[in-house]
């Protein structure tokens, strides 16, 4: 008989708890899928009085994550503690020194001290495994890792964001404004009493800093991911979006180019037609483009209890199996540097939205502007306030326009548009939001 393999959990919030209890209910079908038995032996968390609804009876308390980690019994060192630093940090190196498997869902971790975790993971021979830590139940890290280990990836993109896509479908189906999804979504717990960790893009940027290095073989770093959120998004830009047959997205975007890897995370429409658009509320998806093949999707959900500690057990399993993959896909000295790319070489399309003011040679003066810097314009829609009607007070009422270009430099963009406001022919600032074809 093979002995069991014995895990030791640090963190018993949600997730925790219930990869305790799926251990337990799951154990003859895990025996059976590992070759072992999987018994949890150890655990530690802040509280020991509280209330989680699991039976610990026979399971040893650590006194503190370190301890956990190092403990002589415990073969797989599981974290769900969370935060980039400590005690997640101390713990998880602590355990992979000792030898043993660490199991983790800690994005900020990866994103911040993945490539050292690796690296002690190669040295001493544990595993390090992490899907829960990008997508949560969707298998992505295991099927660019592994299942697409013989295609050359060209992209990888996707909703890795409940929250936000939660607020763009509500702004969508309902034409509510930013702020007022934003709370509702606080109250249904979807996002955080402080919310700019998600709706400010960096949530998302962890995650695709994680990916597009198992994509492309790049270190994992997220300071090379440009990063905006989505407060700026205003109903009338999912609006006309819908209109032009597009729809907003929170997107992580991850490329190659002629230049380099460009990662990139900012609100994008992209075609209704696409499968990425059909995904609305809290659910994740992630796309992959590769060599030869048609682009594949992954959806489902993106965080949660059950779906997080599923893909945790999974990992353990893994473990239990002897399975010992390179967490980023290579050996750590075969990972390369990659830096920022400036968004100002981005190449694409591009919706364009401006409060022109309502003036003879306005128009004009738009056009000029953009062909100054070589812009081709695909559509072009005006929206005149009360059907073009005159205002009773006879005040002049500027008049949206919205434009959508052909693929162009993001540089050239930026000119035109500084020029346009120099010119004064607008009020405000306009509205742009880079468009991701099929």
């Amino acid at each position: 008989m093979v002995a069991p393999l014995k895990v030791g959990i640090a963190g018993l919030g949600t997730v925790g708890a219930e990869v305790v209890r799926l251990i337990e209910t799951q154990a003859r079908v895990l025996a059976g899928r590992s070759g072992r038995g999987i018994r949890v032996v150890a655990v530690t968390a802040r509280s020991k009085a509280k209330k989680r609804g699991i039976d610990l009876r026979g399971v040893e308390w650590a006194k503190d994550p370190m301890a956990l980690a190092t403990h002589p019994e415990v073969d797989c060192f599981v974290e769900l503690m969370g935060g980039a630093g400590d005690p997640a940090l101390s713990a998880v190196d602590a355990a992979l020194g000792a030898g043993k498997s660490v199991v983790t869902a800690n994005k900020a971790l990866l994103a911040k001290h993945g490539l050292k975790l690796a690296k002690a993971a190669e040295k001493h021979g544990g595993a390090l495994n992490f899907e829960a830590a990008v997508g949560a139940a969707i298998p992505v890290i295991k099927t660019l890792r592994e299942g697409l280990a013989g295609t050359g990836i060209n992209r990888v993109y996707g909703i890795l964001n409940g929250t936000c896509n939660y607020i763009l479908t509500r702004m969508e189906q309902e034409g509510l404004s930013f702020a007022e999804c934003l709370k509702d979504a606080q109250r249904l717990g979807y996002a955080e009493a402080n919310p700019s960790f998600d709706v400010d893009g960096h949530d998302t940027a962890q995650k695709l800093a994680i990916l597009a290095s198992l994509a492309f073989g790049t270190k994992v770093a997220q300071s090379a991911v440009y990063v905006e959120g989505i407060s700026s998004i205003a109903p009338e830009d999912l609006r006309a979006a819908a209109d032009l047959g597009y729809r907003v997205k929170l997107l992580g975007v991850a490329v190659r180019t002629a230049k380099g890897i460009e990662q990139r995370v900012h609100p994008t429409m992209v075609p209704k037609s696409s499968s990425i658009a059909q995904v609305m509320g809290v659910t994740n998806a992630v796309t992959i483009d590769g060599e030869g093949i048609p682009p594949i999707t992954l959806v489902g959900p993106g965080a949660g209890g059950a779906a997080t500690a599923s893909a945790v057990v999974a990992d353990i399993a893994d473990v239990a199996r002897g399975i010992r993959a390179n967490p980023f896909g290579r050996p750590i000295s075969q990972l390369r540097d990659t830096k920022k790319a400036p968004m100002e070489r981005h190449e694409g399309g591009y919706y364009i939205r401006l409060l022109a003011r309502d003036f003879p040679g306005t128009a004009a003066a738009i056009a000029t502007r953009l062909a100054e810097q070589k812009i081709s314009i695909e559509s072009i829609v005006q929206r005149h306030p009360n059907g073009g009607a005159a205002p009773a007070d006879g005040k002049v009422v500027p008049v949206p326009v919205i434009l959508i270009t052909y693929a162009t430099h993001e540089d050239a963009v930026r000119r035109a548009l500084a020029a346009v406001q120099h010119d004064k022919v607008i009020s405000g600032r306009p509205q742009v939001i880079r468009i991701e074809k099929n």
